[in-house]
């Protein structure tokens, strides 16, 4: 492994780190600002390597950089038979907590006064606010980093303007296989007389402004003459061409064949383009569409990490990874012979895409993740609100310490997918290159 692989891993792994400790931040502020006490910041589980006292609450970082968590003063509320001055507590770790807390009174964290600054005394909606904080950190953070490429670097944006014409006609299939020979007929591109640099603006009597628009009127005319627009140095004439049928690889779906489309026979020419805010906003609503529906495979996926983990099957490169294969695909792109610049892209929009997951993961409305505190303060929230409209007696706390068996159990899932990927990770890895 050289120094440029090994450089590369740290970074990102760093830089997970850092993203697991806004996380935690993302819960700390407003739990801070509702008056809730925390006792504990911390980056890691087990034990502690380092920590600091800043008032009532250590900050520290621990030995095992899998996570973190916040500590806060009675996240459940005291059953019906335990004495109400004495809370239980757990943290907003997905595991450590759960096990060390949940099981037992942590009475020596009840401070006199403390009453009022207990979680579960809290308000609905500020619980809902500090457990959504740290997802909601996570998407800040996807989103920062994606405007840093998208606005900084600038992403790849397709021309309708021709960079190559297709000299003769090869079906699909056969296009990165050969080359033309003497019988293959030209393209309806070659025969109009079509060149490079030449920019389409309108197709059929269509204006187009862009690669995407002037594909799609082509293939949906079908074959048949067709007038194309087009700017040639600045000026513009016009070209009849005579389209004709093909198969192509779908736009949306290129693992899909479309069926008789109409076909020019040009390639479009790609170029950097620096991009707006609204531009940002639009990518990261779709990514985060993608990412939401991604979550309900996980346990088909985890599957196939298993088949690769202990059969030798190749790894699904869109497959969940661990901390460990995250940094080894770190390590890859910072060791590829490719400019710096695009190492920087690549691994800033890594750390952005596993921010993006991350937040998502911790909506799921599962307890031990953040998604199940979330439903518990919902569905708090409602049951309230129906008392109020029924004009009867407040109902209690939601108390989420019914869930605890279920809850164990996916604790119990959360920590084998865990080992699960960080083995599959060491013992077959995603490789970024072939």
């Amino acid at each position: 492994m050289s120094w440029l692989s090994v450089a590369g891993f740290v970074v990102l792994f760093v830089g997970l780190l850092i993203s697991i400790a806004m996380h935690e931040i993302g819960h700390l502020v407003p739990a801070k600002l509702f008056n809730v006490r925390v006792t504990q910041y911390m980056v890691g589980f087990g034990p502690t390597m380092w920590s600091r006292r800043r008032g009532e609450t250590e900050f520290g970082l621990k030995w095992i950089p899998l996570g973190g968590y916040i500590r806060m003063i009675g996240m459940l509320p005291p059953r019906p038979w335990d004495d109400p001055t004495k809370l239980r507590s757990i943290s907003t770790g997905p595991w450590q907590g759960l096990i060390e807390n949940a099981r037992a009174v942590a009475s020596e964290e009840i401070q006199p006064g403390d009453d009022s600054r207990v979680f579960y005394r809290k308000p609905w909606w500020q619980k809902v606010i500090i457990m959504v904080g740290g997802p909601a950190m996570n998407f800040v953070l996807a989103f920062l980093l994606f405007a840093v490429v998208m606005m900084g670097f600038g992403v790849q944006v397709v021309k309708p303007t021709v960079s190559s014409v297709s000299k003769c006609v090869i079906a699909a299939t056969e296009a990165d296989s050969r080359e033309c020979g003497p019988t293959d007929p030209l393209t309806p591109a070659a025969k109009a007389g079509l060149r490079p640099g030449d920019r389409i603006t309108s197709v059929a009597g269509t204006p187009v402004a862009t690669w995407e628009e002037a594909t799609r009127l082509i293939r949906t005319h079908g074959a048949g003459a067709a007038a194309l627009g087009v700017d040639r140095s600045g000026k513009a004439i016009t070209l009849n061409v005579d389209l004709i049928a093909q198969d192509m690889p779908a736009l949306d779906d290129p693992e899909k064949i479309e069926k008789n489309v109409g076909f020019l026979g040009v390639r479009p020419t790609a170029v950097i383009e620096k991009q707006g805010p609204g531009y940002v906003v639009g990518q990261m609503w779709d990514l985060t569409k993608r990412t939401a529906a991604s979550m309900v495979n996980i346990p088909k996926k985890m599957v196939g990490v298993w088949n690769a983990a202990f059969s030798g099957e190749k790894r699904d490169p869109n497959g969940p990874i661990g901390i460990v294969g995250a940094g080894r695909i770190g390590g890859e792109i910072a060791a590829a012979e490719i400019p710096l610049q695009n190492k920087i892209v690549v691994f800033i929009n890594l750390l952005a895409g596993l921010n993006l997951a991350v937040g998502m993961f911790n909506l799921i409305p599962l307890l031990p993740l953040d998604g199940g505190h979330i439903a518990g303060g919902l569905w708090e929230g409602v049951k309230r609100a129906f008392a109020r409209l029924r004009r009867r007696p407040m109902p209690g706390y939601v108390d989420v310490a019914r869930a605890l068996p279920l809850t164990y159990v996916i604790a119990g899932l959360l920590v084998a997918m865990g080992g699960l990927l960080i083995y599959a990770d060491l013992v077959n890895p995603v490789r970024i290159s072939g």
